[in-house]
């Protein structure tokens, strides 16, 4: 695997951190968040997830389109969600609803309950996502692997998960550098023109090599690793880590994060999401 995610976040002071940092932050928070339904209580949870994400660094002119189709994604899916339910689902199932509003072609509800999921799912999934865009962008190349070794997981398991966080962008690189490849002999895959079904069959002169190049790429690994003897014996990592003051201080936020997140649902101060509108 010859190629990872850019480290846009080089020099930045999340950057700095033992990358195992990066690895419990992201695994506490996603914890924590889904126990969390009041989206009042979500909006806080977005404000800290983004205060976290800023001290990463990350240009956002670079990351600005996966933020847009992300968003976008997590919109609709929630919208149509509460559409389809009525907004009776999750806290609200077997309640009755407070209808809003009514689309006159087909009779789908729009209600207080339908908003407060939306708003509920858009908040969470965003700030899942600000807490984990520093994990892909924020640590550096050949740090991942190292970091799960250090939290305890096996070799086989820690080179498993650093190649295949690895093998996306690889296989992003291969398929531009396939395109570039046919346009060269004059052939232009990507030029627009056509129904969605024409468009899919002029890429596939690039869906055949990129797989079958996949496929190679994944046996070339292999036996690269069978050569240097991988998994015969224990095995010896240059890297070493260590944490500090700092490293310890993002844990124990974390820490604290899920720990109130989990009072408060157990607790059942979750239990009933602010209906807006109608308290």
């Amino acid at each position: 695997m010859r190629a990872s995610f850019q480290y846009l976040g080089r020099g930045s002071w999340l950057a700095r951190r033992d990358p195992r940092v990066l690895v419990l932050a992201a695994l506490l928070f996603a914890l924590a968040a889904p126990q969390l339904r009041d989206f009042r209580h979500l909006a806080i949870a977005l404000a800290f997830a983004l205060t976290y994400y800023a001290s990463a660094g990350i240009p956002w002119r670079l990351v600005r389109t996966q933020w847009i189709y992300l968003v976008v994604v997590i919109t609709v899916v929630a919208t149509l969600n509460a559409l389809i339910t009525g907004g009776n689902s999750g806290d609200f199932t077997g309640q009755p609803t407070h209808v809003i509003w009514i689309f006159p072609p087909f009779g789908t509800e729009v209600s207080a309950e339908g908003i407060s999921l939306v708003v509920s799912q858009v908040l969470r999934f965003m700030a899942i996502a600000a807490v984990g865009f520093p994990l892909a962008f924020a640590v550096a190349p050949g740090d991942l692997g190292v970091a799960f070794r250090r939290l305890g997981l096996g070799d086989r398991l820690s080179i498993m998960v650093d190649l295949t966080i690895r093998f996306i962008p690889t296989l992003g690189a291969e398929f531009s550098e396939t395109i570039d490849a046919q346009r060269v002999r004059g052939y232009d895959p990507a030029r627009r023109g056509g129904g969605p079904i024409t468009r899919l069959r002029r890429m596939s002169p690039v869906f055949v090599p990129v797989t079958i190049g996949a496929i190679a790429g994944a046996e070339d690994t292999i036996d690269a690793m069978d050569l240097r003897a991988f998994g015969t014996g224990k095995r010896t990592w240059f890297r070493q880590l260590a944490y500090d003051n700092a490293d310890f201080l993002v844990i124990a936020a974390f820490a604290g994060f899920l720990a109130i997140a989990t009072y408060l649902n157990i607790s059942g101060m979750t239990d009933h999401a602010l209906l807006p509108g109608f308290g």
